[in-house]
């Protein structure tokens, strides 16, 4: 909560005239549809939808095993499905924008993320076909998938400590790519922009050898994870 109530101050000093905050848990079936109730009661309809939440595997479950996987899913996948169902007659009616923050994982497969992969995967197949499905029945709502890495925040910092040798991003400049792509429709945005390139890689080089991901990862630190 100190948190959300630190952004509301933050966009106030920017001036917003209204700011509105609701906590929320996307681990519950049912918040979803609560927030964005919540969202249309005070502001009337949406123009822009943001989906950039995202949960690692909770405290006392194994990354990879069956109960980490069905939580990660509903928080990392389901949860969006939901605030876009639920959002998409507003938008409609504005001819607004999705925004779905996603991750360079739900593009390129890595080792040790396969919870984690596969929803992103699933994001990436979800808003791809609801894109074309909207594109043949020519509601005007604009899809923005944003693939991203590692970005420098202490929280995700600390949760790849002594794993990954990946350097992070700056943070503020993936929001502002984000927040350009969202604002311009653009179908993608890939933030640092060589991410681009490893997407277009991958057709060519599908299955990367175990030396390339060696560079990458401490092998041994992220197997114990």
């Amino acid at each position: 909560m100190t948190t959300l109530t630190q952004v509301v101050g933050n966009c106030r000093k920017l001036g917003a005239p209204k700011v509105f905050y609701i906590a929320a848990d996307m681990a519950s079936p049912e918040a979803p549809e609560s927030v964005v109730q919540f969202a249309l009661d005070k502001l009337g309809g949406l123009d822009y939808l943001v989906l950039n939440h995202i949960g690692g595997a909770p405290a006392g479950t194994r990354v990879r095993s069956p109960q980490a996987t069905r939580w990660l899913m509903q928080v990392n996948f389901v949860s969006y499905v939901q605030l876009t169902s639920r959002a998409l007659p507003s938008l409609t009616d504005s001819k607004g924008s999705l925004v779905v923050v996603s991750s360079l994982l739900g593009r390129v497969p890595t080792s040790f993320s396969t919870p984690y992969s596969a929803a992103k995967f699933a994001l990436d197949g979800f808003f791809g076909s609801l894109r074309r499905e909207l594109d043949v029945q020519d509601v005007n709502v604009a899809i923005t998938m944003c693939v991203l890495g590692l970005r420098d925040r202490a929280s995700a910092a600390e949760a790849v400590r002594g794993v990954t040798r990946v350097k992070a991003a700056p943070g503020p400049k993936a929001a502002l790519a984000v927040i350009r792509g969202g604002a311009t429709r653009a179908a993608g945005v890939f933030y640092p922009w060589r991410f681009r390139l490893l997407c277009l890689l991958r057709r060519w080089l599908p299955r990367p050898r175990a030396w390339f991901i060696r560079q990458e990862l401490n092998v041994t630190a992220a197997a114990a994870a």
